[in-house]
């Protein structure tokens, strides 16, 4: 869709330039070569900016916008008070307001543009997102790599976000001198490769470069977006909080999936059916967990005290395995 857009603003600029060079010179051919001439310039040009220019001139663009049509409003009504100003001194005066307000007006979006949200990726993360809290991705937590495969579970289903910044430390920490961190970057590096292939992933070239710290851009960001942070870092978790930013630390989620009971723990089930290998009995726990007692098979329809051998995950739920408590 862009390389049609582009194509037919080049086509435009050529026609206009054929237009006015048959008008104005004469010569449909010189106007021709000066229309594609500056269409294609203009295209080379937008193909060149980065996303962090063409922010800045989007809110450049704003600013002159807000600033024309006070400006605009303030002149006709001078006009109307003043209707005897001569025409210089009119033309004069509002040149200086249209300046002096679309000055202001820059000015005032540059500052406060976070907080209003007029920079492009920040108003396209409000959009897409559907009104849902973005989940803002952070070094540790990509490092980390469990949060792949929460995301892979579809249980997040709103928009995760990996700021450029984020990147940037991620490559800084892959290419360290320590080889411990250097693995650890690469990590990080492979796991945000496998996460950029997941439905609602994205990295965001968003700088902040008036902040300084990856946590306090994060911080800011989240803030701005209204979204939530995802990592593994204590620290970052207790700032973040103090701040009024929602966390999501992954070592939380992972604590409460842990199972109920560990390998060595004493439980007592009833068993209630012969078990599919030689000897074992099975049972179930109170939440519906199916317990695998082995040398159990004569118990049939007995209380018995288990100690737990094994305990394990499974995508269709937890099972666990035991023997009888000596």
């Amino acid at each position: 869709m862009l390389h049609i857009i582009r194509a037919i603003f080049v086509g435009v600029c050529a026609v206009l330039g054929v237009a006015i060079g048959d008008q104005v010179y004469k010569h449909a051919m010189y106007g021709l070569i000066a229309g594609l001439g500056s269409g294609i310039c203009f295209t080379l040009l937008e193909l060149a900016f980065t996303r962090r220019v063409a922010s800045v001139l989007s809110t450049l663009m704003i600013g002159l916008l807000v600033g024309c049509l006070v400006s605009y409003f303030i002149n006709v009504t001078l006009d109307l008070v003043l209707p005897n100003t001569e025409p210089v001194m009119r033309s004069y005066r509002s040149i200086s307001i249209t300046v002096v307000l679309s000055f202001l007006s820059i000015l005032v979006i540059l500052h406060m543009k976070d907080d209003f949200k007029f920079v492009i990726p920040f108003v396209e993360l409000k959009r897409e997102s559907g009104g849902s809290k973005p989940a803002i991705l952070d070094t540790s937590a990509i490092i980390d790599g469990r949060i792949a495969d929460v995301i892979d579970t579809k249980v997040i289903d709103t928009k995760v976000i990996v700021p450029r910044f984020v990147l940037n430390e991620l490559q800084q920490v892959a290419d360290s001198g320590d080889k411990l961190k250097r693995n650890r970057g690469r990590r990080g590096l492979d796991i945000l490769n496998r996460l950029r292939k997941a439905k609602g992933v994205e990295i965001q070239e968003v700088e902040l470069p008036d902040i300084q710290g990856v946590d306090a851009k994060l911080v800011k960001l989240a803030k701005t977006l209204d979204g939530r942070i995802v990592t593994t870092d204590f620290n970052l978790n207790k700032v973040a909080q103090v701040q009024g930013v929602e966390v999501i630390n992954v070592n939380d989620i992972a604590a409460a999936l842990r199972p109920v009971v560990l390998q060595g723990e004493k439980l007592t089930i009833k068993v209630i059916k012969i078990g599919e290998s030689p000897g074992q009995g099975v049972g179930y726990m109170e939440d519906g967990t199916m317990v695998v007692a082995e040398e159990c098979s004569s118990k049939i329809g007995q209380q018995v005290e288990l100690t737990v051998t094994n305990v394990l995950q499974t995508s269709a739920g937890r099972l666990i395995f035991g023997r009888p408590a000596a």
